[in-house]
Formats: structure tokens, sequence, C-alpha cells
């Protein structure tokens, strides 16, 4: 064993206690190492920079870019609509039809980004149909790794691979697009039969802790405000006509925030006073609940249990409730909401009115506004951003944050367009992966999906430093011959494997290091080790390698993924919650891993 060796053993040990102590953010540790390591001498300042520039760093760039440019323009939010309308009341169903759908959209996306964008859907889902949330989310997360697996693009390790395959200086046959959709699929099945088979066995039955947004902490401030409601107007009700006619805010404190008129799809998402509601219509309400249900009893309306019409346009994604001051130089100073014809101007529900020590729930279209008051209003996320964004001096000003964001659904078309240009180019034309993904998301830029600015702050940076800085790491084992020595020493423990053999020892590998460091840590530390074993053993070091970036996603047991952390707190799990189902899903991943490998790609 050399001192070149020794040095990089040492630092290897330094690196996976930072990782496991957390004593430094996980991309200060790739910094750290673009810095020490040309300072000990394992590698070359040009070898210590070179991840900043590789093809596995720009590609994963490229494709979160791409993944925000199709969020922001609403595109995924399409294929959550019917998914709701197919899952009826099933448990398996919407199990199935949700985790296979993250699972697919996780093969050209972020595995983050897709289950941040149907976890709403999955709440929503879980409380209109009264199935626990833990039993649907956990399915979900484990799907969106899972899915990552599908393509060469859908995760980090994977994307790695065609970069790390170097033995003796020379760079191995690069892995296709598709090359490893076999196992994936296979993977992504058995994941699904697993919890809809033995789901109940091994999910807790707890209905999880959501996250409180802003609109949910608003309504436990103000005390007249318990929930949002969906009300039907039936065909024998005595009483319909006008808002004020009915006179539903003076007398029951209750606040009309939509209509649904009867036999038509569009909704009035701010009622003004001289509307009416008639017979077969559906209102949502706000208020407390004792008032909405006296107020139902007396009109003879019927209280739905859970939003049904309005659940897409009142997804808290989708719309909520602010809090608003009157600024010093406002013009709704002197002036009441009705005189300004706010709820037309502004596209906004007033709630409430706050002034001075008192709050105004009925009437307050009437109250002379003064600067300082504070307006609690309700309406879509974009007619408050758009409110926000006003130049100074602004009306109002904001005193509650603000959830969503202003969409581009106008320019959805052309998100999906570009992202089908960068498949097209590596499918089709062998353009190299971060070239052709690169010019997709330059394509999302220039046409205004995003703005370079929102394309900025889509990155997430710590991923990038991270895997820059363990790139050169991997370099060093590679160069000093670290690797090799490790792999014979693994060898020497192991005798004369078959190939198959060697590549489970490979996976499980894999599959420890990936629990207590990053799985694109796990990927730069292993593949290369990994290819020297296969080539010692006289097996296939390509095979070796893409075993490695599979196994790295197989990361269940603890919550450490990026994906089981986002989940935890909605689904209300503890961690004897993940050991339970990982115990199972880790060996059965590896087996299906193994076993589509023995068969499919005749390796044994």
């Amino acid at each position: 064993m050399t001192p070149e060796m020794i040095l990089t053993m040492t630092v290897l040990a330094f690196v996976v206690f930072l990782f496991i102590s957390e004593w430094v953010r996980v991309d200060v540790v790739g910094v750290m190492m673009m810095v020490l390591l040309p300072l000990i001498g394992l590698v070359s300042p040009k070898e210590a920079f070179v991840g900043l520039s590789s093809n596995a760093v720009c590609s994963i760039i490229a494709v979160i870019i791409i993944g925000a440019g199709l969020d922001k323009t609403g595109a995924m939010n399409k294929v959550a609509k019917p998914i709701i309308k197919l899952a009826g009341t099933s448990e398996s169903r919407i199990i199935i039809l949700i985790s296979s759908t993250v699972g697919i959209i996780s093969s050209m996306m972020q595995n983050i980004g897709a289950a941040a964008l149907f976890l709403p859907a999955a709440q929503r889902i879980s409380k209109r149909v009264g199935v626990p949330t833990s039993r649907i989310l956990m399915p979900m997360g484990f799907c969106a790794i899972i899915g990552g697996t599908l393509t060469l693009v859908g995760a980090s390790p994977t994307i790695l691979l065609n970069d790390l395959m170097v033995l003796g200086g020379e760079k191995l046959e690069p892995f296709g697009l598709f090359t490893q959709t076999p196992i994936g699929v296979c993977l992504l099945l058995s994941a699904l039969l697993y919890f809809v088979f033995f789901g109940k066995f091994i999910l807790p039955a707890g209905s999880g802790d959501s996250d409180k947004g802003a609109t949910d902490v608003l309504m436990e401030e103000y005390e007249g405000l318990d929930h949002l409601f969906e009300i039907h107007i039936p065909e024998n009700s005595a009483m319909s006509g006008t808002l004020s006619s009915l006179g539903i805010r003076p007398k029951f404190l209750v606040s009309v925030i939509g209509i649904n008129p009867a036999g038509k799809k569009e909704i009035n998402r701010v009622p003004l006073s001289e509307d009416r509601i008639n017979h077969g219509d559906v209102i949502a309400v706000t208020g407390r609940e004792m008032n909405v249900r006296k107020m139902a009893e007396e009109f003879g309306w019927e209280i739905k249990g859970a939003l049904d019409v309005f659940a897409e346009d009142l997804a808290r994604t989708n719309a909520g409730m602010a809090e608003t001051v009157i600024s010093p130089r406002s013009e709704l100073i002197g002036k009441t909401l009705k005189e300004l014809d706010f709820k037309n101007i502004f596209g906004l529900n007033p709630l409430v009115l706050f002034k001075g020590n008192k709050k105004i729930y009925s009437g307050l279209t009437e109250v002379q506004l003064s600067m300082g008051d504070t307006l609690l209003l309700q309406g879509p996320w974009d007619r408050f951003h758009t409110l926000k964004n006003q130049p100074q001096p602004r009306a109002l000003t904001f005193a509650s944050p603000l959830e969503g964001e202003i969409l581009r659904p106008h320019k959805a078309k052309l998100a999906v367009m570009w992202l089908a240009v960068s498949l097209l180019q590596i499918i089709v034309f062998k353009v190299q992966l971060s070239v052709a993904l690169m010019s997709g998301a330059l394509g999302m830029i220039i046409t205004g999906v995003l703005s370079v600015d929102e394309a900025y702050r889509s990155v997430d940076w710590m991923t990038v430093f991270l895997l820059a800085g363990l790139i050169p790491l991997g370099i060093a084992f590679e160069k000093t011959g670290t690797a090799a020595f490790i792999a014979e020493g693994v060898l020497g423990l192991i005798g004369n494997p078959t190939p198959i053999v060697l590549l489970a020892v490979v996976g499980i590998m894999a599959s420890f290091f990936t629990l207590v460091i990053s799985n694109v840590g796990a990927t730069v530390l292993l593949v290369p080790l990994c290819m020297n074993m296969a080539v010692m053993a006289g097996a296939d070091p390509r095979m070796a390698a893409l075993v490695v970036g599979l196994s790295a996603s197989n990361t269940f047991v603890l919550p450490t993924h990026q994906v089981n952390a986002l989940i935890m707190r909605p689904g209300g799990y503890r961690t004897v919650d993940y050991a339970k189902a990982g115990m199972v899903m880790t060996p059965l991943f590896l087996l299906v891993e193994l076993t589509v490998i023995y068969f499919f790609y005749g390796i044994q």
C-alpha cells in the first residue's frame, strides 16, 4: 500500500465522517475536495475543477431547468387531473395511479421535483376519499426514487455513469438513454405490487401532520373562519336569490367565495352582492362551522363532505388567503371597498377587516378605510402575486407570506416541445446528453417559458457543487491505484465469484454506502472500485458500474434521501416506519435488479 493510497483512504474516511456527522453542508464538502486534493498532490489543479464542466454536472443543471419550466407552465398539473378522476375511492387504485405517474415523471426530471409536485394532490385525494395520508405518501415517495432508474437521466447517479466509466485512462462505451429501462420498469412494478399487497401491513394508518401553509395559519388566527365548505343548492330548496337579498354575510358571518352555476363549467371566483344563487348551483363558502351548518339547515342547503367542484380552484397550490395592510400612500385611504369596486378591480374576496382592535366580518365593504387597516383577502395566488408586484406606491402591503406563483399556462406547449426536442436529439441523433438537455433548457429561456433569473434560482447548486467536488475524489481513487487495491482486497475475501455473484456484492456495497453518504457520493466513490473488481473477476466492468448507479437509488431504510425527508412530516412518519417498509423494499430491489440482469442482459 503506497503513501498515496493511504492518503486517498484518509481523505475518503474524512469525507464519510463529514457526511455522517453533518459538521458542514454537503456542498461545502465538495468545495473542500476541489481545494484539498490538488494541495496534497493527489490530483492536478486542472483535474480538481474538471467536475464543474463535466457532462454529468451540465446534464443535471439542464434537467433541473427543464423540470422547472414544466412546473412553471402548469404542464404537470394537467397530468394530475385525470388521476384524481380515475382514482375513485379505492386505496389500491389511488396508490397505483399516483405512484406510477410520479415514478414515470421521475424518469425525466428530478425525483424530488416530481414528489413535491404531487404532494398537495395526494394529500387532497386522501382527505376527499378518507384514506389516511400515510398510506399514500410513502408508496409515492418510494416510486419517485425508483422512477429515477427508468432512464439514464432520471437520477444523478446514473447521469454520472458515462463520465465515471474510465479504465486505464480509456473511456468505456457509454450507456444509452434507455439501456437500463427494463430494470427500472421491473423495479417500479415490484414496488407497486409490494405496496398494493402488503401496504396494509407495513404502512402506518395515521393521518399525518401536513405542514401548515399561510392560509391554515390565518384561519386559526381569525376565529370567525374554520374551514372551506362546498354547498349544493337542491332543487327543492326554498331559498335562492342574490347574495344581498339572502343576507348570508350579515346574518351568518359566512363569506361566499365561489359560485358554480348549475349545468355550467365556469366558476365565479369573486361573487358580487348582486350575483344570484339559483337551484342546482354549487357554492364555496368560508366561516365558522357552526354558522355554516346553521345557514345550510335554515336554507335547506346540502353541505358536501369535501371539496369536489372547487377542489382544483381552492387547492392550496392555486388559491388561498393573505393578510394585507393599507399602505401610507394607498389610493384606498378614505374610501370604502364598495366605492372602489374592489372585487372587480383586484379579483379578490375581502373576508375580514381588522380596524383598530376590532375585527369586522359583516358590512366591511361599507367601512371607510384608513392607513394601517388590515384586510384578510382570499383568491387565486396569481392575483396576489400581481398585486404584490405592482410598482410603488402599492395600494396594499403584504403582512403574511404568499404561496403559489404566477404560472404561464400559455407557455405549456413550448415547455413540452423543448423537452421533446431534447429527447429527440438524445434518442434519434445521438447528441451528447449535456448538449441535448442544455439546448432544451436554453430553448425554454429564449422562448420565455422561464426567465434566466428563474432558471438560475431553480438549480440546486448544493447538488452541483457536491457532485463537482466528488468527481476529482473519484479521479484520485483511480489515479493512485486505491480503487484497484480495495478491489483486490474485496476479491480476496469473496474468492472467485461468478459475475452475477460479484454484481450482487456490488449492489449490496452501493446500497449500504448510499444510506450513510449521498447517492452521488456513493456512485463517484464506488464506480472505479467496482469496475476494477469486475475486471479482476472476468466480469463486464460496464455492468458493474450500472449496478452501482442503480443501487445508489436503493435508499429506503432511513429518511436520508431528499424525497423521504420531504414526505416524512406530511405523512406523519417516524424513522421506524421507513425501517419497517425499507427492510423488505431494499432486498426486494436488489433481487429484482439482479434477476433482470441475469435473464435480460445474460449475466450469469
